[in-house]
């Protein structure tokens, strides 16, 4: 049996709760294997790392961590980047939207380096300017 990644959002506060809410009504069900730490505002980054790397360590069943984070450069990104240098089996993604979130879920047993290649992927794919087809 194939072991799933783990899947956590590290998003700006409201950001995941929204994403995973919409990825609920369009998937129904989604794996156990996913978490997410929304950061406020006045987040001390130090004590965000600690429930961070909490909820990433409760997420690997032996198969790593795909960390997805809403904005580059920003606090929840620094926080994924923070994980990765502290856990061999931890991949992390900037650029967070509902279809990179989608593709991931619908291939999270996939392992975890072509996990994070999926979620560039889908969220690229996603993006589309008015003039392209849908």
């Amino acid at each position: 049996m194939t072991m799933a990644s783990g899947i956590l959002l590290v998003t700006h506060a409201g950001v995941a709760t929204a994403l995973i809410a919409a990825a609920r009504h369009v998937l129904v069900r989604l794996p156990d294997t996913l978490d997410s730490v929304e950061l406020p505002a006045d987040a001390d980054p130090e004590l965000s790392l600690r429930e961070a790397t909490r909820h990433a360590a409760s997420l690997d069943q032996g198969a790593g961590v795909l960390v997805l984070s809403d904005l580059y450069g920003a606090t929840p990104c620094n926080i994924a980047q923070r994980l990765s240098e502290h856990r061999a089996r931890l991949r992390w993604v900037a650029g967070l939207n509902l279809p990179m979130l989608l593709r991931v879920l619908n291939y999270a047993a996939r392992p975890l380096d072509e996990l994070a290649e999926i979620a560039v992927s889908g969220g690229h794919t996603g993006i589309r300017i008015d003039h392209e087809p849908c």
